[in-house]
């Protein structure tokens, strides 16, 4: 056999980045009413200020302790490449940004709208760029609002897949750079795919973790140059990498993974929440990629933030995940855009549900629950909890909900029963969102001790574990903060611990790996 003909898989610590415009990708640079947003109102500013043609410098600056990653490097030959970028955006994305300005156009319009008046004739007032995209309509207390419909802006030409794009490197164990505010350029040792994130060849390369293949049949399957596939070469291995005991024989198994990653397993089926997953390490702190069993039955998402709906895990799951499940959204809220939707356009099997929607799996069944509260007041409904059952066990899947009204968890127990073991994210672990995405910056509180203690006490739970949102390092390019250093989330989740041990409830602030068999 010659050596094009060699069997290989793709290295256990290859790490995937998914671009949008250099930028790493999350839902709202993707999902095109959102995107448009945040290309006018933040990365076209941030790359000006690289330059110093804007003072706009942060790419976040609220919450605890954030880590300043926000700048680009702009030394010598990494200045004209930012330059080179910046016109490439106002050339090549001017469609968007002028999509962008007809939101900022309207929105202002509104504001100068008597309540009550007729909207109808609004319409031929409307900037050409909304043409057949948006509703204008009232909203509960009279205020007029816009409502945007994401499935034509879809079809639009501001969904532009040539926007996106796929860095592959591998993992030094070094810290990455945050992504809001610093682009991913070319640089030595990283294979540039200029794919889109449906492509085929992507199913194809990240199946390579357990299936064999070959150099040829990549490179065919992405499109590779000679350049390309000596580049490729290198994030590759004569052997899979997959863990002996990814898959169990009897009884059930919980799997943490990091952040608010759980694996739920049966021998016949799998449940996978907020996929967020490292890549292989040398230091074995943690589960990676390898430990994960060859099928998944379920993906579950508990909401839209950028450490939960985690693409460069999601994209390299694809090909072995039976469906998402989602929560669906109230349609049209420029906050609020559709996971769903988001998902189907990037060719995944998706299930939208509501709350007490079930959908059964091998083994078991999840189903939604009401997510309250983490997103600052604003009116975000594609949010949901689940109470995921399996091997005679329930498990509450809680994100970061919070428990300050009590009696919302009365009612779930009164109709789904109790709780063995519950999950729950504390205090502000989620990133705070740009105010492009909804008009003001804003930061998620999640639950502090006491409402995250009555959540516990009303649904019974045996057993209550914190994610340690924000304290696991290699997570920190998503995340850009600090929590572990704030010394308020440390006193709120040792409180919270005493508190259930005080009533001889089992507690533990998670971090990095745990496993739970019965």
């Amino acid at each position: 056999m010659s050596v094009r003909e060699e069997t290989v898989h793709l290295r256990s610590n290859v790490l995937i980045e998914p671009l949008v415009d250099r930028f790493y990708a999350w839902m709202h640079l993707v999902a095109p009413v959102p995107a448009a947003r945040n290309l006018a109102g933040f990365q076209v500013p941030l790359l000006e200020s690289c330059l110093g043609h804007s003072p706009v410098r942060r790419a976040a600056g609220h919450g605890p302790a954030p880590r300043d990653r926000s700048s680009a490097d702009i030394d010598g030959p990494r200045a004209r490449e930012i330059a080179a970028l910046l016109d490439a955006i106002r050339a090549d994305r001017a469609g968007m940004l002028g999509f962008a300005a007809a939101m900022a156009e309207a929105e202002e319009m509104l504001r100068r709208t008597t309540p009550g008046d007729d909207l109808t004739p609004l319409y031929r007032r409307l900037p050409a760029a909304l043409n057949g995209l948006v509703e204008l309509t009232y909203d509960s207390s009279g205020q007029p609002v816009s409502r945007y419909l994401e499935s034509l802006a879809y079809t639009s030409r501001y969904y532009d897949e040539h926007r996106q794009s796929v860095q592959l490197s591998l993992d030094d164990g070094g810290e990455r750079p945050g992504i809001l505010g610093t682009p991913r350029l070319p640089r030595p040792g990283v294979l540039d795919l200029a794919v889109p994130f449906r492509h085929g060849g992507l199913d194809e390369l990240f199946a390579a973790r357990l299936r064999p293949t070959t150099i040829s049949r990549l490179r065919e399957a992405l499109g590779l140059d000679a350049r390309q596939t000596a580049q490729l070469r290198t994030l590759l291995d004569t052997e899979p990498a997959a863990a002996p005991d990814r898959h169990i024989g009897s009884g059930g198994r919980v799997r943490y993974f990091g952040h608010a990653c759980l694996l739920l397993q049966t021998p016949q089926g799998a449940v996978l929440t907020d996929p967020f997953i490292s890549t292989g390490n040398r230091h074995a702190d943690r589960y990676t990629l390898a430990d994960l069993p060859d099928r998944i039955d379920l993906a579950v998402i508990t909401h839209g933030g950028r450490d939960h709906v985690v693409l460069e895990t999601l994209l390299q799951l694809r090909s072995r995940i039976g469906a998402v499940v989602v929560p669906r959204p109230a349609p049209g809220n420029l906050c609020d855009p559709s996971i769903g939707r988001y998902l189907r356009a990037l060719a995944f099997p998706v299930i939208e549900v509501d709350d007490f929607d079930e959908v059964p799996f091998p083994g078991g069944k999840v189903v939604a629950t009401p997510f309250l509260s983490d997103h600052a007041d604003l009116a975000v409904s594609a949010k949901s909890t689940y109470f995921i059952r399996l091997s005679g066990a329930t498990f509450l899947i809680g994100a970061n909900s919070s428990g300050v009204d009590p009696a919302r968890y009365r009612y779930l127990r009164s109709h789904l029963g109790d709780v063995d073991l519950a999950f729950l994210g504390l205090g502000g672990g989620t990133p705070p969102m740009l105010r492009h995405d909804c008009g003001r910056a804003v930061r998620m509180p999640g639950s502090d001790a006491e409402p995250a203690a009555a959540i516990v006490r009303e649904l019974g739970a045996d057993e209550a574990y914190l994610y340690d949102m924000g304290g696991e390092s290699w997570q920190s390019h998503v995340l850009e903060t600090a929590y572990d250093e704030d010394p308020d989330h440390t006193n709120q989740v040792d409180k919270f611990l005493g508190w259930c041990h005080e009533r001889g409830i089992t507690a533990e602030r998670l971090v990095n790996r745990r496993e739970w068999r019965w």
